[in-house]
């Protein structure tokens, strides 16, 4: 999930947050003490929007312009887009992650992934690259020292022009609010029907592509079918046991090749008519 691309992690409807409450409660009963929370780096964006890392408690949120756009407490939906890279028929050697954000996906994967497995990282903003390598090593950081693992600082629409065809087995986009963008109107190139044609030309045949949203989005997973993708969705939520699923995924593959029909049998040859001269 990269970090202006990324914009999202916005809380869905409904959802109130923690609260503090006393292990009592009652009248005049303690209440928890809680931590302050400290500002450990920021940012600005190409487009001049504040992007800044905070950790309270061990626990760590960027935000963008002031509103939370990730948390390292909620991540059940970026540990899944890592699972389904290998949920497919074949297991996967080269993988594409558009979008570093906290690196829980790049954690999943890393922890399926062959040791002979190529992980490229298309990030787009070098600060959410340094700040995984210093204020976030403990949290995922490390696994950008993974001999597997190569980060690109550029755009994962960049890293996918220059592919070659059929170059990756899985491509995991986490990129701004998913289909529908809130940061940049350039990130819906990449979910376009020419950005999604493009999918199709660099993930193998037996590959997989999928795409995180923050909501369900008919319309994309409409556009998805039609660029020739078999489509399915799966639904998450905020944590593992969650009850509401706010988040979706989608996830395209290659039709099954149709077996070849047999070839018909040559028409038989009639017999001849044996001439014995004079008109026909």
């Amino acid at each position: 999930m990269s970090g202006l691309e990324m914009a999202r992690r916005v809380r869905p409807p409904g959802f109130a947050g923690r609260h503090i409450v006393s292990p009592r409660g009652g009248r005049g009963a303690p209440l928890a003490r809680m931590k302050p929370t400290v500002l450990l780096a920021e940012a600005t964006t190409p487009e001049g929007a504040k992007l800044t890392l905070h950790e309270r408690d061990a626990r760590f949120v960027i935000r963008l312009a002031g509103r939370e756009l990730m948390n390292s407490a909620i991540s059940a939906s970026e540990l899944r887009l890592g699972d389904l890279a290998f949920s497919g028929a074949v297991k996967p050697k080269t993988i594409l992650i558009g979008g570093l954000g906290l690196g829980f996906t790049l954690r999943r994967v890393l922890q399926l992934a062959d040791p002979d497995a190529r992980i490229i990282v298309a990030e787009l903003l070098p600060a959410v690259v340094e700040w995984n390598r210093t204020h976030l090593r403990e949290l995922n950081g490390s696994c950008l020292d993974d001999p597997r693992v190569t980060v690109r600082v550029e755009s994962v629409r960049q890293t996918l022009a220059c592919a070659k065809p059929e170059a990756y087995d899985a491509i995991l986009l986490d990129v701004d609010n998913g289909p529908a963008a809130m940061v940049s109107e350039d990130n819906t190139r990449l979910y376009s029907e020419r950005g999604l044609e493009r999918l199709k030309k660099v993930i193998t045949k037996t590959g997989r592509v999928a795409v995180w949203s923050a909501s369900i989005d008919h319309r994309f997973a409409a556009r998805f079918d039609r660029s020739g993708f078999r489509v399915t969705t799966e639904r998450i939520g905020l944590h593992a046991n969650a009850k509401s699923a706010p988040y979706a995924i989608y996830i395209g593959e290659h039709p099954p090749a149709r077996a070849e029909e047999p070839a018909a049998p040559p028409a038989p040859l009639l017999p001849r008519t044996p001439y014995h001269g004079g008109r026909r």
